[in-house]
């Protein structure tokens, strides 16, 4: 009771919205042993704690870049860590697992399907224009052959639960998702600095996951070698994302590359080396299609290797994930994920969908318009937190602003309503307070199976009463915990 009492206090809001931790004021059952330990400690050891962990990621560089508009003179900061954890019941898991794997199954095909026969336009299940509109959408993989099919080799599903407890799929996130590294850097961290909560809890492990991310990346491999080399191709260490780049080289036993590193002969891709040339078969790219290859893509890019996509339609390199699955994680298209579900699985979907309004369509732009203040409007072309209306947290000006940039380009921009996120106890000096979290499940495509890392990234909006939980507009993260059964 000592523990809620000091949530409640701080946070009079969060028994409008699913807390994680409590039902009421009573303790979930799961939570029980978190809830004996924390209550045990003083503020200032708890603070104390807090410190410490968040000191490790600075010792370790484990940082990203803030957006401008927050905090023009400290773009790169830590990702602030919270130590008291996100668990999930195994029952409750195993809905997300079958689910996030139905799920990227449904958008690989759909971008099998779009790049070749394009039946989902044949049969009026999606609109033509929507796609072969999309900015995304590459007339170069059109009839290209993809290894394995594997369109989406990584992908990161986020889902939130709203006020009810019920989980939803927010997004699909499908180029090259980010976050793998806070994911085992939140564990690392809990197991080393807060072992008596961490073991106190049979918890699943994630080490798997990254074995099975190599064995995929290595099933890509052109003629099935028995030792490809496989590359991580970065944009360079000015990237914010840079840390996670060196660390999934160093965990998998990949070559981290930059674009300066490899050259095309003969239609294949080589890295330079003191010791000559080495082939590369596989080559899993953290940069942009725009940036892959000048001679394909953009002419001014610095950052790709010229040539490349000649070496990846001969068959003599694969990527992953694959150019143009861009377009099947639009904001537009992801409205369209339950129906792909039906039609080329055959199966009920899983996860639902957060409801969605194209603002393409008259009728439901009209309906937005009168209720922005309710409302949540994102551009369809842009992540990360960026390109958002939250009209609940809005101004006037803003709202106005946002109805003429509709009217404008109405192709641009959907809407959902604002989804009364869950809340979790997070510490702030000591005391504990609910924020707002989501959950980023990371999922690996391997031929026809889908490997789920049990658990993923809770983000967490540090502001209060803040609903944005991207670490590049401030958010932070939690360790994640699936409980084995």
């Amino acid at each position: 009771m000592e523990l809620w009492n000091a949530i409640t206090s701080l946070s009079p809001s969060s028994a409008r919205f699913y807390d994680e931790m409590f039902n009421g004021s009573a303790v979930r059952p799961h939570y029980e042993k978190v809830q004996a330990i924390l209550s045990r400690l003083s503020f200032e050891e708890k603070a104390a704690r807090q410190s410490t962990m968040n000191r490790r990621l600075l010792e370790e560089g484990i940082t990203f870049t803030l957006a401008q508009s927050e905090q023009p003179d400290a773009l790169e900061r830590t990702i602030p860590f919270d130590f008291v954890p996100r668990i999930i019941p195994s029952d409750e898991w195993d809905v997300i697992e079958r689910g996030v794997s139905q799920r990227v199954r449904a958008l690989n095909a759909f971008l099998r399907d779009v790049y070749h026969d394009q039946n989902i336009f044949k049969d009026g299940l999606v609109p033509r224009r929507m796609v072969l509109g999309n900015r995304y959408f590459r007339t170069e993989m059109m009839r290209m052959s993809v290894p394995g099919d594997a369109y989406v080799t990584a992908s990161g599903i986020d889902l939130i639960r709203d006020d009810q407890g019920n989980y939803f799929v927010l997004e699909d996130n499908l180029r090259s998702p980010s976050g793998f590294s806070y994911l085992y850097k939140s564990r690392s961290i809990m197991t080393h600095d807060f072992p008596e909560l961490y073991f106190s809890y049979s918890v699943r492990g994630i080490d798997h996951t990254l074995h099975a991310f190599r064995a995929a990346l290595r099933s890509l491999a052109p003629s099935r070698k028995s030792d490809p080399v496989i590359a991580l191709l970065t944009p360079g260490s000015f990237n914010s994302a840079y840390f996670e780049h060196a660390f999934l080289a160093q965990q998998m036993g990949l070559e981290l590359v930059e674009g300066r590193d490899l050259v095309c002969r003969d239609h294949k891709i080589y890295i330079r080396g003191l010791k000559g040339l080495r082939q590369v078969d596989v080559l899993y790219r953290r940069i942009d299609d725009d940036f892959l290859d000048p001679l394909a893509f953009r002419p001014d890019s610095l950052l790709g290797v010229p040539g490349l996509m000649n070496a990846y339609r001969f068959g003599n390199i694969a990527i992953a994930n694959a150019p143009g699955t861009g377009v099947a994680d639009d904001k537009a298209i992801y409205s369209f994920v339950p129906e792909m579900i039906r039609y080329y699985l055959n199966e009920t979907p899983i996860l639902a969908n957060v409801p969605t309004y194209l603002m393409s369509r008259p009728e439901e732009r009209e309906y937005v318009l009168e209720r922005l203040d309710q409302m949540v409007v994102k551009e369809t072309s842009l992540s990360g937190g960026y390109g958002m209306l939250i009209g609940p947290s809005s101004t006037e000006w803003e709202r106005e602003r946002f109805a003429e940039k509709i009217r404008e380009n109405p192709d641009n921009y959907i809407a959902q309503p604002t989804v009364k996120l869950s809340t979790a106890p997070v510490c702030i000096d000591g005391r504990l307070s609910s924020r707002h979290i989501d959950l980023r499940v990371f999922a690996i495509l391997n031929g026809s199976s889908v490997h789920v890392l049990p658990g993923g990234l809770t983000r967490v909006a540090m502001k209060e009463g803040s609903l944005v939980v991207n670490s590049s507009q401030g958010g932070g993260c939690k360790d994640t915990w699936v409980l084995t059964r």
